[in-house]
């Protein structure tokens, strides 16, 4: 999927994505503690923390009550008006994770909470090679996606643009190719507001 369709088909739901999922976060334990164990890593470098795809930036404003210095990146100008209604105290700004407006090892962690499932597989090499590139070393990753069986992604019909599935391994192995370590997976079971099994992959960049 494009970015340009990407950003049109967020900005037209915007309100209505804002509202349904404003507390998403209070209802799932699991996800909580996942964001807990990525905080508590990066929470000592002192850097600031990127969520990429913010959206409204709920997510955001929970790394900030963690003790993060988060700020969100997002496609779409809706969503960011949205955010920076929401959370005024917080920074938020437009952009695409193709090429992130950030110096080299700017960051202390990423966060991409079912961001990059929109992306066409064929641009994730790159996506992954601008994580890469804005992380510092020894900082991390933690990345939220729909998953699926087999050795290769699979598209579904995504109530705001199409989107994809993907293996764990299968983007694992991406996020190597781009420098980066596993640290740790989960795969958790449908929530009930959720149509697919979920995954997260913890990573890593190597210390220099």
């Amino acid at each position: 999927m494009t970015e340009p369709a990407i950003r049109a088909g967020y900005d037209a739901v915007a309100a209505l994505y804002a509202d349904m999922f404003r507390d998403i976060l209070d209802d799932l334990p699991v996800d909580r503690a996942l964001i807990a164990a990525f905080a508590e890593l990066v929470r000592g470098s002192g850097a600031p923390v990127a969520d990429l795809g913010c959206g409204p930036g709920h997510v955001t404003a929970h790394l900030a009550s963690l003790g993060l210095p988060a700020f969100g990146v997002d496609l779409s100008p809706e969503m960011i008006a949205l955010a920076r209604k929401d959370h005024p105290d917080l920074r938020f700004a437009e952009g695409t994770m193709t090429a992130l407006d950030l110096p080299d090892a700017e960051l202390g962690g990423i966060l991409a909470w079912y961001s990059v499932i929109h992306l066409d597989p064929g641009d994730l090499p790159a996506v992954f090679a601008e994580f890469h590139r804005v992380l510092a070393p020894g900082g991390h990753v933690l990345i939220a996606f729909q998953t699926c069986d087999g050795d290769a992604p699979l598209a579904f019909d995504h109530k705001v643009v199409r989107a994809y599935r993907w293996p764990p391994g299968r983007l694992s192995a991406l996020l190597r190719d781009a420098g980066l370590t596993e640290v740790a997976r989960l795969i958790r079971e449908p929530a009930e507001h959720d149509r697919f099994p979920a995954a997260n992959l913890l990573l890593r960049k190597p210390a220099a």
